[in-house]
């Protein structure tokens, strides 16, 4: 009986297999309202890093989600996406922001650009610092081998909106003159959720 009560109780404590830690959430303050991110740290470590140095920081607060990519603005593109995209104030970012990080492809991560997914803005291959964009329905061609950018590298998807998903359609939905947000929306801050 004694061993049964001490398996029971040893059973009772132990964590299940495959149980994680909670990943770490943010919430970004915005002029429209509140989106709280879950980053995915444990498959995209590094993008999921380089952006939480930006939020502990502080270099989000004053930034701005500054462009807002519908269907009906890319009139020469001939892969449609659907995103917003914002970043820190331009002299934060000139003042205290960090190197270009290596390019963590979805092939790696198996993190997909679907509906809420939060990813790295970039140009070539690893050349994203600071800038992250939200989807807007789900993005396949944003994924590695998509056809959004030439080089087939797609972006490196590190988390997910859990909350706040009408604040980020309402942002898309502002005005816009060709692909830039007139005015932008501003961000009041990005903290981490305790």
């Amino acid at each position: 009986m004694r061993t049964l009560l001490l398996a029971l109780a040893v059973a009772a404590t132990a964590v299940p297999l495959g149980a994680q830690t909670r990943l770490p959430h943010v919430v970004i303050r915005t002029a429209l309202g509140e989106i709280e991110m879950e980053i995915d740290s444990v498959h995209a470590p590094a993008t999921a890093a380089n952006f939480l140095r930006y939020v502990d920081a502080g270099l989000y607060t004053a930034g701005r989600f500054h462009r807002a990519v519908k269907p009906d603005n890319q009139p020469t593109s001939p892969v449609k996406i659907e995103v917003i995209q914002a970043g820190p104030d331009s002299a934060a970012r000139a003042q205290r922001g960090s190197a270009p990080i290596a390019l963590e492809r979805t092939s790696v991560t198996g993190l997909l650009h679907k509906d809420g997914t939060v990813s790295m803005a970039r140009g070539g291959p690893d050349t994203a610092t600071s800038d992250f964009f939200i989807c807007i329905g789900d993005q396949p061609e944003l994924d590695f081998g998509g056809k959004r950018n030439a080089d087939g590298q797609g972006f490196a998807a590190f988390g997910r909106v859990v909350r706040g998903a009408d604040v980020v359609r309402k942002i898309q939905q502002s005005p816009v003159g060709a692909q830039r947000l007139t005015p932008p929306v501003g961000i009041v801050d990005i903290k981490r959720v305790p």
